[in-house]
């Protein structure tokens, strides 16, 4: 239920990347509590979180295709696309490098979540990742589908 997650810019791709999987989300809503349907390659999920920061609320709970096609097709245009590479970072972390598509095309954002959060204030980035933004809401993907990418240029 609580989701312990950095959040970084991207200031450089690795050198090889695994095949991303295509992932689709509409948000319902966005504020006070993030709630979006979700479809994950073929996994169809419907999610909300609440918070902000290091430490946030999260339930995932799988839909139907019925469902899930009954929340997409609510009139609505908070949504995202983007292809999400995860990567083996050893030490049983895993970083979520996602590459957006769309309106947000050539913007990269990478994740990694942790079991405690003493884990994650342990976490040395690799020299890869970019300036932490784990703490800035505006990077959140709910903000990003409401007011697009902050105010500052895309990344080479």
């Amino acid at each position: 239920m609580i989701e312990i997650e950095r959040r970084f810019l991207v200031d450089r791709l690795p050198d090889e990347l695994p095949e991303p999987v295509q992932v689709e989300q509409a948000y319902i809503s966005t504020v006070p509590v993030s709630v979006r349907a979700r479809l994950i390659g073929d996994r169809r999920v419907l999610t909300i979180k609440s918070g902000q920061g290091l430490e946030r609320m999260e339930i995932e709970h799988d839909l139907t295709p019925e469902e899930f096609d009954a929340l997409w097709r609510l009139p609505n245009e908070l949504r995202i696309s983007k292809r999400r590479h995860r990567i083996d970072l050893g030490n049983g972390l895993t970083a979520e490098l996602d590459l957006f598509d769309g309106a947000l095309t050539g913007r990269r954002l990478v994740e990694v979540e942790f079991d405690s959060v003493d884990a994650a204030h342990a976490f040395t980035p690799p020299a890869w990742f970019g300036r932490e933004v784990t703490d800035d809401g505006r990077y959140t993907n709910g903000a990003l589908a409401r007011h697009g990418w902050p105010d500052e240029p895309p990344n080479g």
